[in-house]
């Protein structure tokens, strides 16, 4: 298991953990711990054998330090997810990469891994899932969709037109894409997938296997638009291809 991220430096994240990587500094220095950069998080998936393996892990992983207030734990009786990211900078950052690092000296002591957890049977690696809502007029339709699902602006929001959160974090970000003109014949909500880069062929394969169709790969690959048989769309997207 890497102790150290030479990617970034250690020299560097000690110097200053507050500093924002680049996606590609971010991923380069996590991914050879068994984490993924997605969606501004570094995330990963502990299996377990039981529920109270994963609450050791848990607990191991809350005690790491300058964890708390930057790591999100979901705990489950077969594995555990594990996200790093700084609210404040709303990205990551070299402390994350540290963090990150140290968790997985902590779970590989307790005899486990972090891992995509590809190809071993698990249904699915790490992911975020975000829902899409094509609109005229943002400003208008916002407050329903932040009333109805009880959400909260997103950390910095700055305008009537940005992000919708879930407070607790159980729910995905709302995003609102401007429309020039309506739409009649197209689908107007869709989900993003976003799912770690090594990941996206597979994933886009088997939509692909499963009756589904390429709308469109202009943008890949921060994102490949894909469609059911009806025309409902989803995105699979990835960290890459978006800086600059």
């Amino acid at each position: 298991m890497p102790t150290v991220c030479h990617d970034v430096g250690m020299a560097d994240e000690t110097a200053d953990p507050g500093r924002k990587l680049t996606r590609q500094q971010a991923s380069d220095a996590v991914t050879s711990l068994g984490w993924r950069y997605v969606l501004g998080m570094l995330r990963t998936c502990v299996p377990v054998g039981s529920l109270a393996q994963a609450a050791e892990v848990a607990v191991q992983a809350a005690a790491v330090p300058g964890s708390d207030g930057c790591l999100w734990m979901d705990v489950r009786r077969d594995r555990i997810v594990l996200s790093v990211q700084s609210p404040a900078a709303r990205s990551a950052t070299a402390g994350d990469v540290e963090v990150a690092r140290q968790i997985s000296s902590v779970v590989a002591g307790l005899g486990l891994v972090t891992g995509p957890d590809v190809g071993s049977g698990a249904p699915r690696s790490v992911q975020v899932l975000e829902i899409a809502i094509d609109a005229l007029d943002i400003a208008s339709i916002r407050p329903f969709w932040k009333a109805v699902m009880g959400y909260t602006d997103e950390a910095g929001a700055a305008g009537p037109e940005d992000a919708l959160a879930d407070a607790v974090g159980q729910g995905p970000t709302i995003w609102f894409q401007q429309m020039t003109e309506p739409r009649p014949q197209r689908s107007r909500i869709h989900f993003d997938v976003s799912v770690p880069h090594d990941e996206a062929h597979h994933r886009i394969q088997a939509t692909l296997a499963a009756g589904g169709t390429l709308a469109s790969d202009a943008e890949a690959p921060a994102f490949w638009v894909l469609a059911d048989a009806e025309g409902n769309e989803a995105c699979v997207t990835t960290w890459q291809g978006r800086d600059g």
